[in-house]
């Protein structure tokens, strides 16, 4: 069975990934060296539910079951900004800008992606959605002072808010994993609103 590897997200707009990769190119200057993979800006985006391996003859199913999730949600109103890491600042594996919905679309929308990708066999996530940007992953096995002043770093570091976003859609997209990084691909994407159900295809270029 041929599969490939996909999940949903919100892409950003090119003014905040402009505001991230400045915000990536001022930590990577004061990191330890060599202590964090930092994530193309163009590929950062708003996970909403990460499918993983997708069977290709499940893709019709997918694209018409996130249609009518479009169809009934509202847009989505966002703020980002904000520095922080995962699973804290002692500890620190993945380097985050945080977004803040300002209202309950956000969250909506994310729970009726879960409800709806569960009977095609994707189950939903076992911990709480958490809405962030990742910039950088830390790399396995640096030294413990260098895993302390990162955390520490990331802590101090004040970032505010580096804008606003009206998310009006959201889209299906696919992973390849390379040497050089992953590089994603659009397969399709929805306006949210009554005439979601409308598949927008998107050119088979990365982002």
């Amino acid at each position: 069975m041929e599969t490939i590897r996909t999940f949903i997200a919100i892409i950003l707009p090119d003014a905040i990934i402009r505001q991230l990769a400045q915000v990536q190119r001022q930590l990577e200057r004061q990191v330890p060296p060599e202590s964090v993979r930092w994530v193309k800006p163009e590929g950062i985006h708003l996970t909403l539910k990460f499918l993983g391996d997708t069977p290709v003859g499940k893709l019709d199913a997918i694209r018409a079951a996130l249609g009518e999730v479009a169809s009934r949600a509202s847009p989505c109103a966002l703020t980002v900004g904000g520095l922080g890491c995962f699973p804290n600042a002692r500890r620190p594996r993945v380097i985050w800008v945080g977004v803040q919905a300002m209202g309950e679309e956000l969250a909506s929308l994310q729970r009726a992606v879960e409800r709806a990708m569960k009977p095609l066999g994707f189950p939903p996530e076992g911990r709480d959605f958490t809405p962030h940007l990742t910039l950088g992953r830390v790399r396995d096995r640096i030294p413990p002072a260098d895993l302390s002043r990162l955390g520490a770093l990331v802590s101090s570091t004040d970032i505010g808010t580096l804008g606003e976003v009206q998310a009006r859609s959201f889209a299906l997209i696919q992973s390849v994993l390379k040497p050089s990084g992953a590089e994603y691909t659009p397969l399709a994407e929805f306006l949210i609103g009554p005439d979601g159900a409308a598949i927008l295809r998107t050119p088979q270029r990365p982002v």
